[in-house]
C-alpha cells in the first residue's frame, strides 16, 4: 500500500497522521500514514530501506536540520531556509533506488496564517528559540512579509539577544512576537517565556507555533495586556496541506 509518514523523536500524539488518515478516508484515497519514530537520524537510511512503498515522509523534531544530509535534492526555498519538514520519495528510472527531495511547508503555513494579522506598524520581530522551526519563520518573516527579526536565546551568541536583554524598550520596537520554543507546551501549561509582559500593549502581536494547550500562558499573558494572540494550529493544517502538494504536485 502507498505509505507517507512522519519521522521525529519523540512523537507522541501526531497530529499528521491523524490528518492525513482522516484525509485517506474521506477523499477515497488508498495510502497509509505511519509514525516513524527514530531516536537516532542515523536510522533514517533504515526506514527508507524498509519500506520501498513510502511516498512522502513530513519531519519534525529534532530532525529537520539533520535529515538534510541524507537527501538526494532540497528545493532552493528549503535550502536558503537551513531546514526540511518535507521529503518527497520518488522511484528512480535510473537505478531503481528512491530518489528523496526536501522541501519546507513551515514557511507557507506560517506565512499564511499571521498575514491577516500584521498591522502597518509591523515591522520588526522577535524570534524566540533557534531551533529547525525558527528558521522557516526568519524566512517568512523577512523573505516573505518583509520585517526585520531578533533570535532570542537561552544563551549569548552572536546575532542573538538573551531573554534577559528583552527589555520594555525592546518590546516597543520589536512588537511581533514569535514562540518557536517548546515552553508552555502540554504538560507545561504553566510556563511561559520569561519576557517583561507587563510592558505589552494592543500593539504586540503574539504568535504562539505550540498549539497544546490552544491557549498557552504566553498568549494568556499577552491577551491580558490587550496584545493579538494566536496560536500554531492553523499553521500545522496550512503546512500539511502544502506537504500534500509537495507529494502529489511538485514535479
Amino acid at each position: 500500500m502507498t505509505t507517507y509518514g512522519l519521522i521525529g523523536y519523540p512523537l507522541g500524539h501526531s497530529f499528521s497522521r491523524k490528518f492525513f488518515t482522516e484525509k485517506f478516508e474521506k477523499e477515497g484515497i488508498d495510502a497509509q500514514y505511519l509514525n516513524f519514530e527514530i531516536p537516532s537520524i542515523e536510522e533514517f537510511p533504515e526506514v527508507i530501506k524498509n519500506h520501498p512503498e513510502l511516498r512522502g515522509l513530513n519531519v519534525t523534531i529534532p530532525y529537520k536540520q539533520q535529515v538534510m544530509q541524507y537527501l538526494d535534492d532540497i528545493s532552493e526555498e528549503a535550502k536558503a531556509i537551513g531546514a526540511v519538514n518535507v521529503v518527497k520519495c520518488q522511484l528512480s528510472t535510473v537505478n531503481c533506488q528512491p530518489h528523496l527531495t526536501g522541501y519546507n511547508s513551515d514557511v507557507i503555513g506560517f506565512v499564511e496564517s499571521i498575514k491577516p494579522l500584521l498591522q502597518p506598524h509591523h515591522k520588526k520581530a522577535l524570534i524566540l528559540g533557534t531551533g529547525g522551526a525558527s528558521k522557516a519563520i526568519r524566512y517568512g518573516l523577512e523573505k516573505k512579509l518583509g520585517l526585520e527579526t531578533l533570535f532570542v536565546s537561552r544563551s549569548a551568541r552572536e546575532g542573538m539577544i538573551t531573554y534577559e536583554d528583552v527589555t520594555a524598550e525592546v518590546l516597543k520596537e520589536y512588537e511581533v512576537i514569535v514562540n518557536c520554543s517548546p515552553v508552555g507546551m502540554f504538560p507545561h501549561v504553566d510556563e511561559c517565556p520569561a519576557l517583561p509582559y507587563e510592558a505589552m500593549n494592543e500593539n504586540n502581536l503574539l504568535y504562539d507555533l505550540v498549539y497544546n494547550p490552544l491557549e498557552t500562558l504566553f498568549m494568556k499573558k499577552g491577551a491580558a495586556q490587550g496584545a493579538t494572540v494566536k496560536n500554531g494550529l492553523e499553521m500545522l493544517h496550512l503546512q500539511a496541506i502544502a506537504s500534500w502538494e509537495f507529494w502529489e504536485f511538485e514535479n
